[in-house]
């Protein structure tokens, strides 16, 4: 007892000075980790990018192509669609995981899986498939951690270096290490065991920030411009904010139910040239169609967008909305790897421009971060991820109480409907794998 207050005597016990060291031992390598997936961001976004100068700027004017002819997306897609079927179908791994088929962070694949998996996500992105970077980069990450550590600590828990790397390449690509806490409290904080929340999101934390820090060195971390228009929660940002956030989660929601339906369809061809092809010319016609905006991961497209908002109509931008929902749909279901966050983005962007539109004399931030909200709520299914999206993707931090506000409807609306995601899905043999069950990772494991 010491003056009227009674000392804790477990503040400075054997087990917290144990489980301080345990913190700070998985630092080290946590940090490292998370600054490879920095590099390894840039890496595959630097190579996707020449990728897409050859085919959209050096191959037309070599062969005197007007690259904004409507048959060009077609031809451009439909071979990067055969250049990903043969990919899945010859190379070691087989493409990886199937992106229709698998969540945001899936269990290690072997080493030589990984060649091709970057392959396929190069070709994708960079040729214009409508899809992010995600999954595909996140298992990339986690190979070739699983690997490293390997080779440094045999005994390390492959669920643990799961969790680090999927942090660190989280936050490269959102560029804050909030989204990656975000994401992954809902994978540890279900689980039922002892221990401190934050014990286990140290080290995926840790990761994070420092794949955030790389990736924003070199100029690849996702990084919106700042929309200062909002002046403060008002009744009207519900009236306003809430119709926009439901309108782009049913639009995407769309997308959702259809998008497995699809996949089933097009795996009627057992072998994956066909349905990657057949994807591919999809992907061109609707390019050809919607322009080059609706094209691509949609992280500069969306910049563009917003920048450009006047030049559109209402129902222009509601059809680049739409577009980019089809295009998203089809390029998750014909066997492209990739994420499906960034294009979410651009579509809610779109829904949200396509609503300020209409009422132009409210705030045009609450308005692309409402339509942010429901597109990613209902394509992604989290909701953390979602609210820090909708921020981000406006810089304005005092849009959140509003936000968290809108979430709530959005989210019982999305809640019964309908995931973006094939279940139990079965594959032909070298038609790409389906998403094995993924271990339960202990607090024990995101922590040892």
């Amino acid at each position: 007892m010491l003056g009227g207050m009674t000392v804790d005597a477990t503040a400075h016990s054997p087990f917290q000075t144990a489980r301080v060291r345990t913190l700070l031992r998985i630092t080290v390598p946590a940090l490292v980790i998370g600054a490879m997936c920095g590099v390894l961001l840039w890496a595959i976004d630097e190579v996707a990018e020449g990728v897409t100068v050859v085919l959209w700027e050096w191959l037309p004017e070599l062969t005197g192509v007007d690259p904004a002819a409507r048959w060009w997306p077609i031809l451009v897609l439909g071979l990067a669609g055969l250049a990903v079927g043969v990919t899945i179908r010859y190379m070691p791994g087989h493409g990886g995981y199937d992106s229709a088929t698998t969540e945001l962070v899936a269990p290690a694949l072997p080493l030589k899986a990984l060649p091709g998996i970057a392959l396929a996500l190069i070709v994708s992105l960079g040729a214009g498939v409508s899809l992010g970077p995600e999954s595909p980069i996140i298992s990339i990450a986690v190979g070739l951690s699983v690997w490293g550590v390997a080779k440094i600590l045999p005994n390390a828990s492959h669920g643990a270096i799961l969790l680090v790397a999927g942090a660190g390449m989280v936050g490269a690509m959102f560029g804050s290490p909030v989204a990656a806490a975000l994401l992954l409290t809902e994978m540890v904080a279900g689980v039922k065991a002892g221990g401190l929340l934050w014990d286990r999101l140290f080290a995926p934390v840790a990761s994070a920030a420092a794949g955030a820090l790389v990736a924003h060195q070199l100029g690849v971390a996702f990084a919106p411009g700042l929309i200062g228009d909002y002046a403060g929660p008002h009744w009207m940002d519900l009236v306003v904010g809430t119709p926009i956030a439901l309108t782009a989660a049913a639009a995407s929601l769309a997308g959702a139910w259809l998008m497995p339906r699809l996949w089933h369809l097009l795996r009627r061809f057992p072998n994956p040239i066909v349905f990657t092809t057949i994807g591919g010319v999809l992907l061109g016609i609707l390019g050809a169609i919607g322009g080059p905006l609706t094209m691509f991961k949609g992280a500069h497209e969306t910049g563009e967008l917003i920048s450009r908002a006047s030049e559109f109509s209402f129902w222009a931008l509601l059809g680049l909305a739409l577009m980019k929902v089809a295009a998203l749909t089809v390029s998750a279901a014909s066997g492209f790897r990739g994420g499906r966050i960034f294009p979410a983005v651009f579509i809610g962007a779109a829904f949200g421009l396509a609503g300020h539109a209409l009422v132009p004399d409210t705030s045009l931030a609450l308005a692309i971060a409402a339509g942010c909200l429901g597109s990613i709520l209902a394509i992604g299914r989290d909701g953390w991820l979602a609210v820090f999206m909708a921020v981000a993707i406006v810089g304005d931090v005092e849009i959140l109480p509003m936000i968290t506000v809108i979430v709530l409807p959005v989210w019982l609306l999305v809640t019964s409907a309908p995931e973006m995601l094939v279940h139990g899905a079965t594959v032909p043999p070298n038609a790409g794998h389906s998403a094995p069950k993924e271990p339960e990772i202990t607090p024990e494991q995101a922590t040892s």
